[in-house]
This record gives structure tokens, sequence and C-alpha cells, in this order.
């Protein structure tokens, strides 16, 4: 396993940092892996992490269904009906922005946002590192998807990045290049975890929304907005992504107890949802948020 050692955090550059907690990859290896939290402006992510080049091993599951389009299981079953209803949803959420246009989604994986938005009429672009999901978004949406933002040149009305900034190495490199590729007028979309919300600190190492080693950068509505702000772009609007409590508190109850029979799990994780989302809306750290970002 080949890992880096971040010693200065990206977003203020300071090099005091703290274990916040150690998770572990329930997806693939069961290896643990600590997660640190800056002590000067709080940013936390996955420290140290696996490298550029040896991140793709730990996607090779069929259980990481983002990249395999299938799943056989009932949380796989409840995610594919989940993102079912999700697409219309995200596209009633950029037409509220921009009634058409060209879009940008970055991460795509095999293609079923893009593949919505281009039969609403969209012109659509995808770029998505991984080679097994990169064919099948290019088989459905007939069109060629890229591997890699270097790929890109041309200008967009819309960027959408649906929990993926979390897996980018590069993360103001990335940031900046989006900004690039944004017309003046344009949107960027991004939908992330948040581990401020109260189903993270129900399940603490066992909350699925740390996903670690994928998930490199672990992000609260405060380091988001320094993010955005310190690349030159601001945060229009957020909007709370309900369902995913619901999810992440169903494979979270699974990580904490794998011999819990799943009716009580669904159970457990269904009064899980619904008390996080309720603590949530007083402050909006709601399981997932999306921020609509403007230059």
């Amino acid at each position: 396993m080949m890992l880096e050692k971040i010693s200065n955090c990206p977003l203020c550059n300071s090099t005091e940092l703290e274990l916040h907690l150690t998770a572990t990859d329930y997806t693939t290896t069961l290896e643990l892996f600590n997660i640190e939290k800056c002590t000067s402006c709080g940013f936390v992510f996955t420290n140290p992490r696996p490298t550029s080049s040896a991140i793709g091993n730990y996607y090779q599951s069929d259980n990481y269904i983002s990249h395999t389009d299938g799943g056989t299981g009932l949380l796989d079953k409840i995610y594919l009906i989940a993102r079912k209803f999700a697409l219309n949803w995200k596209y009633n959420l950029l037409k509220a922005k921009h009634t058409t246009g060209n879009l940008f989604d970055v991460g795509c994986g095999t293609g079923e946002f893009i593949s919505h938005m281009k039969s609403k009429g969209w012109k659509v672009t995808g770029m998505e590192p991984s080679a097994a999901a990169r064919e099948k978004a290019t088989l459905k949406i007939q069109q060629n998807v890229h591997a890699n933002l270097d790929e890109i040149t041309q200008q967009f009305d819309v960027i959408t990045l649906w929990h993926v900034i979390e897996h980018i190495h590069l993360l103001n490199e990335t940031v900046l290049k989006l900004k690039s590729l944004l017309k003046p007028t344009g949107t960027i979309f991004i939908a992330v975890p948040n581990h401020e919300s109260p189903d993270a600190k129900t399940y603490r190492q066992h909350w699925a929304g740390y996903d670690v080693p994928r998930h490199l950068w672990h992000f609260s509505k405060t380091t988001m907005e320094k993010l955005m702000v310190d690349n030159g772009l601001k945060i229009d609007t957020i909007i709370p992504m309900k369902l995913d409590a619901y999810y992440v508190s169903l494979l979270s109850e699974k990580y904490k107890n794998k011999r819990q029979n799943i009716i009580t799990r669904i159970i457990k994780a269904t009064a899980s949802g619904f008390i996080s989302n309720l603590k949530a809306k007083r402050a909006m750290n709601y399981s997932s948020l999306i921020y609509i970002i403007k230059k």
C-alpha cells in the first residue's frame, strides 16, 4: 500500500494537526485510516492517504455501486431507487438556475446523470477517471467521456460534482481549474457529506460518510466556504440532501453491527435519519449538502 502524509493543511497551510478519529475501509480492505483535523481552521482530512496512483485499488469492489452500475443486495437496490428519484430532483435544481445550456459533470460515474440531462435537451460533457465506469458512461450517452480535467478546455454554463470533490487529490488546483471552465454567469453545484451533521456525530468512526480512504477530504460548511472564497468563488445557496441521512444511516448501521438483522437495521436507520434531519434544521447541518457556487 502506497501512502502519502500531508504535513500542511491545504486550506490554511498550518502544520498543527491532531487526530480526529480512526475509521475503517468497510468497502474493500478493512484497513484502518486516520482522519486528522487542522487545529487552526478546523479542516478535516484522511491522513496519511493512498497516493493518486494507488487510490484506484480502493475502488475495485462490487460494493462501490457508482462505478459498477449494478448491485444485487438490498442496500444496492435502495440506492438505485433513490438515484432514480434524485435524477429528476437534480434536473429541477439546475433548471431553477439555468433553463438549458452546456453542462460538465465531473466524476460522472457510469453516466446516469448526464444521460438524463442529455434527454432533457442539455449539451453534456462528462469526465470520469475510472476506465470501467467511463466505458459504461460512453456507451450510455453515445459520446466520448473524458478521463481527466486536463482534456477539458471549453467553458460551461453549469459544472456539477455530485459527491466527487472529496475524492480529488489536488484540491485547490482542481477548484481553480473548475473556475476557469465556468462561464461568467455560470453555476457550480457541489454535493458533499457533512461531517458536522447529527448522524455523523452519532455514528462517529462507523459513519458511512467518511468512506475512507476514498474520501480524502471531510467538509463542514465553514471549510467549504473557506475553500471557495480562497479560490475566488462564492457560495450562493446551500441545499440539504435529506434522503442521504437515511441511506448513510443504513450503511452506518451495517458497519456498526454486521450481525444485526436487516429489519432491525432498517428501523434503526430510519429513526436515525429522521432524528438527524430534525436536528439539522436549526443550523442547516444535514448529512449531505449541495453548495451552489458562483464567480
